[in-house]
């Protein structure tokens, strides 16, 4: 997993060198900005594919009655409705995977966070943990960040609390965030900072799983299901089902998860779900803007078609009768 570690560690050590030139290096808010702008170099690499994935949930909504037709269609034959579909998805221009790929990009780097921001106190005894006595911990380089960077990470502090500690962590492990050994903060200091913070993520994400359900709410009123087609209204149940569980089950899986991330961890997630959430709210009023433009045109060029009024339809038929 080295391939995702020391990427990711390289991107938090670039940040936290370009804020050191302004601010102390030694500072929990150097460190703080450093995550927070990991996020934003990956969410900024990631805005065209994540426009990509809203424009593609736009498109098979559009595709739902013509997927119905060949549901129908084809209902005894498998493989060629397989085909019929894939020749659907090409004509709309829609990737399948394209909705996925923000997803399968940001799951490595909240794994490669999770174990980098772990790394820097190895005195953990769990699985996967070293066991390292603090001297060892605070001497031992931790991927891009050298020894000096890791001792500055253990003492760097924001809110009273330092930036690898979470909220089951052993508190025989609280003795490496220091030179000396003094143990300047509790649990609880580091339940008040994580937990709004998990709370806030949680909240966010909520309100985008609704945003989206929304939206798609509003396109289905516009191309209902046909009340004969039960295959159709049972696909739907699923997706409601599914766009239910991102609503709640989602939001309280990553509270609850919460227990286990880093104070630097639950900062990457707020920061991330905010980004998420913003991004969602303006891409969705491009497109809206852009669907108005659509149907202006479309309007527009029927109305320049359209007969003027009071004048005769023009039919060549009877044109060609006169002649003879």
């Amino acid at each position: 997993m080295d391939f995702i570690y020391y990427p990711v560690s390289g991107v938090l050590w670039f940040w936290h060198k370009l804020f050191s030139y302004v601010l102390s290096p030694d500072s929990g808010i150097t460190w703080a900005l450093a995550i927070m702008f990991l996020v934003f170099t990956i969410r900024i690499l990631l805005v065209k594919p994540m426009a990509n994935q809203l424009r593609s949930s736009r498109k098979m909504q559009e595709m739902q009655p013509k997927m119905q037709e060949l549901q129908r269609k084809y209902k005894n034959d498998r493989q060629t409705l397989a085909v019929e579909m894939r020749k659907l998805q090409k004509e709309m221009g829609v990737n399948p995977l394209a909705s996925c790929l923000p997803m399968l990009v940001q799951m490595p780097i909240f794994l490669g966070l999770f174990h980098v921001l772990r790394s820097f106190n190895r005195t953990g005894t769990g699985v996967g943990q070293l066991g390292m006595t603090v001297e060892e911990t605070r001497n031992t380089p931790n991927y891009f960040f050298g020894v000096h960077e890791v001792q500055s990470f253990l003492d760097a502090r924001i809110f009273g609390t330092p930036l690898s500690g979470f909220i089951s962590m052993d508190p025989n492990n609280y003795r490496a965030f220091s030179a000396d050994g003094h143990v300047d903060f509790t649990r609880t200091n580091i339940i008040l900072v994580v937990v709004p913070m998990m709370l806030v993520a949680s909240v966010l994400m909520h309100f985008s799983a609704r945003m989206s359900m929304d939206r798609a709410a509003k396109r289905r009123a516009e191309n209902p299901i046909k009340a004969n087609d039960p295959k159709a209204q049972q696909t739907q149940m699923q997706m409601d089902m599914m766009q239910k569980m991102m609503l709640w089950v989602m939001p309280v899986l990553y509270l609850m998860g919460g227990f286990a991330w880093q104070v630097g961890l639950a900062l990457y997630m707020v920061t991330n779900m905010t980004w998420s959430y913003l991004q969602q709210f303006f891409l969705y009023k491009k497109m809206d803007a852009e669907d108005e433009a659509q149907k202006e045109a479309v309007a527009a060029a029927k109305r320049t078609s359209a007969p003027k009024v009071g004048a005769r339809p023009d039919n060549p038929k009877k044109k060609g009768k006169k002649r003879k």
